[in-house]
């Protein structure tokens, strides 16, 4: 499998895959694989004759306070676990070949970028943005490939795809859960043992608030509070917003109507976690 670090030597390689008539999917990654992202890459193993899969903790989503330091970067596993799912290629450029010198470029989505981990994270969706955009620039693919997890990242940059007329398909891939429920993700690993036992609680709030739809309940007031009051009940949670959006528009919904998302961020001691769940 190779390894590729240079923009224009990646591009190339994409190039010579589609001269020989081969299709291409693509996985975007900041590294710290785990079974969601392996799942992504077999799934765009069966629909693609190339898989690429990129590797790289981009400086521009992330804030001032966040983890971007310390967030895991074990390449040599990566690229380990990246070709036993079947990927055939590995981007993993450098900060300054993202990033060089005197770069001013950014992308910015609109209003679908404001709520949830928008309104918390303030300036994260213009670094998913650009980098997202560097991205299919870079690895021009067919397909690509994000999970449901950050449903609101596959939105933002399904709206860019679209409004700048990008050519590539985005692929909106399921959750996948640990036994407990808890959606794999790579900062799970900051959790200690207290703290893992405790983070399952987001998915039971989910199952809870999934039932109560079920059940006729269409006030999202009392499904959210009844989620909150689930997950406050632990007392190593804090909830960062609980929200209930329509799932094209992202805009809160006061009454269960059409398809919605369930959609947490909680803090599990100092880890922020996310979920979500989508009904109808």
């Amino acid at each position: 499998m190779k390894i590729i670090r240079k923009i224009k030597l990646m591009q190339e390689y994409v190039k010579r895959q589609r001269k020989a008539g081969r299709t291409i999917g693509f996985i975007p990654t900041m590294g710290a694989l785990h079974e969601g992202h392996l799942s992504l890459i077999r799934q765009a193993k069966k629909e693609n004759d190339i898989v690429a899969v990129s590797i790289f903790v981009n400086p521009t989503q992330f804030g001032p306070q966040e983890d971007f330091k310390k967030y895991p970067r074990p390449l040599a596993k990566d690229v380990r676990l990246a070709k036993s799912a079947g990927a055939s290629v590995i981007f993993n450029p450098s900060a300054d070949e993202m990033y060089p010198a005197g770069y001013q470029t950014f992308v910015e989505v609109g209003k679908i970028t404001q709520g949830l981990c928008g309104a918390s994270r303030p300036g994260h969706f213009r670094g998913v943005a650009t980098v997202v955009n560097k991205l299919f620039n870079a690895v021009p693919a067919d397909k690509a490939y994000f999970g449901q997890k950050d449903y609101q990242q596959a939105r933002v940059i399904q709206q860019m795809v679209k409004d700048l007329n990008i050519a590539v398909q985005v692929v909106i891939c399921p959750i996948i859960r640990e036994q407990d429920g808890l959606a794999m993700s790579s900062r799970n690993q900051y959790l200690n043992a207290e703290e893992r036992k405790s983070a399952a609680c987001l998915y039971e709030a989910l199952k809870v608030a999934k039932a109560m739809i079920k059940s006729k309940i269409k006030e999202t007031a009392k499904i959210k509070k009844e989620v909150r009051n689930i997950i406050e009940s632990n007392l190593l949670a804090k909830v960062d917003y609980i929200e209930i959006v329509d799932a094209e528009t992202l805009e809160p919904a006061k009454m269960i109507k059409g398809k919605v998302v369930i959609a947490l961020a909680v803090y599990i001691g100092k880890t922020r976690l996310i979920d979500n769940m989508v009904i109808g």
